[in-house]
């Protein structure tokens, strides 16, 4: 009986040794989460359960545990590296197949969609022209790398300070070309829908204590158009403590010579002030913009995926989601450092990073393993020490067999 015995406890220190050594291996393995091999010990029961001078019958394997605590970051600065800071799994899909990992190692394909090392589709949300997240998480990723096409300005914002002093001129007057005829100008870049640039110049005239009107001249405009726009400029009034009166919103309208399709935009010049100190400018933006080229990409803390192009634009388009399992120690190892879901686990909770309980997203850096060399060493000599000890009682047991068979 001791023999079965010893036989059992060396099982499990082998089971332990070869525990400690893939964990080992794998030390350097990106998101790789270590392991530990659990034990139970064994009793022989009889019809009235375990009489009170029973003895052990030895130890079983009853489990190896995955221990999934946090890794260190490894960073690395490549933008589809991409590691989580908390709780959560990156959701993976190939060909209908459903697994779940912490190795974030990830790149684009030669179709635009994202995937890891071994070619598993990296899943998220879809993102709507807004921005914002539509679906269930379940979406394969995709990064648009044929480009960007161009965008016609629809809508300018322009905050300034005019200043109070200025001298008061008559806007009927008004010549681009004679300086004496405005009190200021700016000039930013406006966007037909073929995507050629446009300048396009505000003239601010003093008409009157507290009023100012806005001429503005569009590059490549028809003349009978810009005409128009000189003739009706948009009148800006302010308070006695030189705040604008009114929302300061203006539309555009007008046929450009070339053949392109026909300028509607809307100019926010609600930002606008009147104080005792000289013309500034803020803010001036516009929201069109030429064609652009595909360049990289990068992945915001919350999940968000940004497209770069070359015109200096940049596009949401999608958004990685993260899983998350009630009781993500029962996951089933898949291999290539990846999981599948069991009813062990629990139902999969799919959500945003960074929200409640899901880690964030930290791009250009990757989850390195959490073993400690250090104490997988120390696990090594105590199983060792254990399997050494279990070969002894073996031994041991042979000689006292010995013994028996040698009395007469």
């Amino acid at each position: 009986m001791s023999f079965n015995i010893a036989l059992t406890g060396i099982n499990s220190a082998s089971k332990d040794l070869e525990t400690t050594s893939n964990n080992l291996s794998n030390a350097g393995t990106t998101g790789f989460k270590k392991s530990r091999a659990e034990f139970n010990d064994l009793f022989a029961m009889g019809a009235m359960g375990v009489p009170n001078l029973a003895i052990g019958q030895g130890s079983r394997l009853a489990n190896v545990g995955q221990l999934f605590n946090q890794g260190a970051f490894d960073f690395t600065e490549r933008s589809l590296d991409l590691g989580v800071e908390g709780g959560g799994f990156f959701r993976l899909e190939e060909q209908g197949e459903i697994t779940y990992s912490r190795a974030g190692e990830f790149e684009i394909d030669r179709d635009g969609y994202i995937v890891n090392n071994a070619g598993r589709n990296l899943t998220g949300f879809r993102t709507d022209d807004d921005g914002n997240r539509v679906g269930d998480g379940h979406d394969l990723l995709r990064v648009p790398t044929e480009g960007i096409a161009a965008s016609a300005t629809e809508s300018a914002k322009l905050s300034a300070n005019l200043n109070a002093d200025a001298e008061v001129l008559d806007p009927a007057l008004f010549d681009p070309e004679d300086t004496n005829t405005f009190n200021e100008s700016t000039t930013t870049t406006f966007y037909d829908s073929q995507g050629s640039a446009r300048d396009a110049t505000f003239y601010f005239v003093k008409s009157g204590e507290n009023q100012w009107s806005v001429f503005t001249e569009i590059s490549g405009l028809d003349p009978d158009d810009q005409e128009a726009l000189f003739g009706e400029p948009q009148v800006l009034e302010f308070d006695g403590a030189g705040n604008l009166l009114g929302d300061g919103m203006q539309e555009i309208e007008g046929e450009f010579a070339a053949q392109v399709e026909p300028l509607l935009a809307e100019i926010d010049f609600g930002g606008v002030t009147q104080f005792a100190r000289p013309f500034n400018v803020t803010e001036i933006s516009q929201d069109g913009y030429t064609a652009g080229e595909f360049e990289n990409v990068n992945v915001e803390k919350d999940g968000t995926i940004y497209a770069r192009y070359s015109n200096g634009e940049r596009q949401a388009v999608g958004m990685v989601a993260l899983t998350r399992f009630p009781s993500e120690e029962r996951l089933q190892n898949a291999g290539q450092t990846s999981w599948q879901a069991t009813a062990e686990a629990g139902d999969p909770l799919v959500g945003v990073p960074g929200e409640g309980r899901f880690g964030r997203i930290e791009a250009g850096a990757l989850e390195q393993s959490n073993v400690e060399v250090s104490e997988q060493l120390v696990n090594m000599i105590t199983a060792q020490r254990n399997f050494s000890a279990n070969a002894k009682m073996i031994s041991t047991q042979d000689q006292v067999t010995q013994e028996i068979l040698q009395i007469r």
